[in-house]
């Protein structure tokens, strides 16, 4: 039996494993800064929480009598300028913000 085809095959499935290999190398994707709200709900009530923009709510979360929450405002950008809303679940009272910039996490206390 002639060993030499054998070696050399041999010879170039491991040089073909040591061979480089291409690498696709990226950059991460430019991720928005986070904007939030802090809502401190001292009534004894839950509330819905809404941002306003362009005359157009939406509905961000529940936040539960005598709680705290922070909530991530997602799709607006960085100081953009709405009015952060909360009423009670019975729909009697509102209690708003007017003007507020986004930044950061920004502190809603209510009442």
């Amino acid at each position: 039996m002639n060993v030499r085809p054998l070696v050399f095959a041999s010879l170039l499935a491991v040089g073909a494993a040591c061979s480089p290999r291409q690498v696709d190398v990226r950059t991460a994707p430019v991720t928005q800064a986070q904007v939030s709200v802090q809502v401190n709900n001292t009534l004894g009530q839950a509330v819905n929480v809404y941002v306003r923009s362009g005359g157009t709510d939406t509905f961000l979360k529940q936040v539960g009598a005598n709680s705290t929450a922070t909530i991530p405002v997602q799709g607006f950008a960085p100081g953009t300028t709405v009015t952060l809303r909360a009423v009670t679940l019975d729909g009697v009272h509102t209690y708003s913000r007017d003007n507020v910039a986004l930044s950061g996490t920004y502190v809603f206390p209510l009442p």
